[in-house]
């Protein structure tokens, strides 16, 4: 088999263990937890049919891999739940190294590709980056709102918490935006957030 196709397959089995990244939040309908791979997906597909709501024009497959690519890391690095303050501070180390290890795996061209735009991704400076943020941050939201905000519940994650989080979505689609707003008001009234 030729070098290029057999590292190409084996980073494709490689990112398979990402169906076994397990999040925090539940599925619709309080189903069990999802996946980063689910998470990913459903991110990619929310970034298509969205991407009018977009504040700036966009290459929306430069988004959509973004948004299938940001997770992979956490096949070394783990999920790091967005309110966790003490796992927060060790996650871009813990993910630079997975960055490292597991797209090079890829031939060079491809690695590069990879980490850049991964490393886009993280940096959230241009129109791709911050809309795929909108995505990170609505996905979830949305998940969560459809269960009676049982995550945020469980975790006693507080409004502030979540508006911290939720006002970077106002930089890739202020639209979005309003829409997070009206779901977040609605939890804080019925006691879903402190």
């Amino acid at each position: 088999m030729d070098t290029r196709i057999k590292q190409q397959l084996s980073f494709a089995l490689e990112i398979d263990k990402l169906k076994n990244i397990f999040r925090q939040t539940h599925l619709s309908g309080n189903g069990r937890s999802e996946n980063d791979a689910e998470h990913s997906w459903h991110m990619a597909i929310m970034a298509y049919i969205l991407k009018e709501y977009a504040n700036e024009k966009i290459d929306i497959t430069r988004v959509m891999l973004m948004c299938l690519l940001h997770d992979i890391v956490e096949i070394d690095a783990g999920d790091t739940y967005a309110y966790d303050a003490e796992m927060l501070s060790s996650q871009k180390e813990r993910e630079d190294a997975a960055k490292e290890r597991i797209f090079s795996i890829l031939p060079e061209s491809q690695k590069n590709e990879f980490i850049a735009l991964f490393d886009e991704f993280e940096a959230c400076e241009t129109a791709e980056a911050k809309f795929a943020r909108a995505m990170d941050n609505l996905q979830p939201l949305l998940l969560n709102h459809s269960n009676n905000g049982s995550d945020w519940r469980k975790h006693k994650v507080t409004a502030e918490q979540v508006y911290n989080r939720q006002n970077k979505t106002k930089a890739g689609s202020s639209t979005l935006f309003e829409v997070t707003d009206a779901i977040l008001k609605e939890n804080i009234k019925k006691g879903n957030l402190q």
